[in-house]
């Protein structure tokens, strides 16, 4: 299974303002690392908030805003409705590498990055990323 990320709506936004990231189309640029994600709108799960059980087994998932609206979903900021039962949600984009991160090095290193550029995986450049970004 490839390696897939969750980026928050907030974060996103933050990272955009001080030009962190780009985003075109369906890919976002983390520009420091120069890595390319393809990205998809997507939704995490974080609870359930009526107290019943969670039948669609959601909580604690990212789950793609497609596949949530197929359940028939209502999906309004940081709150989702299926059904009878109510969630606390968090909205932004599934990410997924575009090619290996082997590629990325080979074709595209990130210059003058410190801890990225050391990197042996697409976790460790994250964890990188966001130590710095957060």
């Amino acid at each position: 299974m490839r390696n897939r990320v969750f980026f928050p709506q907030a974060a996103l936004d933050e990272w955009i303002a001080t030009d962190r990231i780009e985003l075109k189309g369906d890919e976002l640029l983390m520009k420091g690392e120069n890595r390319r994600y393809k990205i998809i709108e997507a939704i995490r799960v974080l609870n359930e908030v009526t107290g019943t059980s969670d039948t669609h087994e959601v909580v604690g998932k990212v789950k793609t805003r497609a596949f949530l609206t197929e359940l028939g979903a209502e999906i309004l900021e940081g709150s989702m409705i299926i059904g009878d039962n109510a969630y606390d949600v968090m909205q932004g984009f599934i990410g997924a590498p575009v090619g290996s991160f082997s590629d990325h090095r080979r074709v595209a290193p990130a210059p003058g990055t410190s801890q990225a550029a050391a990197a042996k995986s697409d976790e460790e450049m994250l964890a990188a990323f966001l130590a710095t970004k957060l």
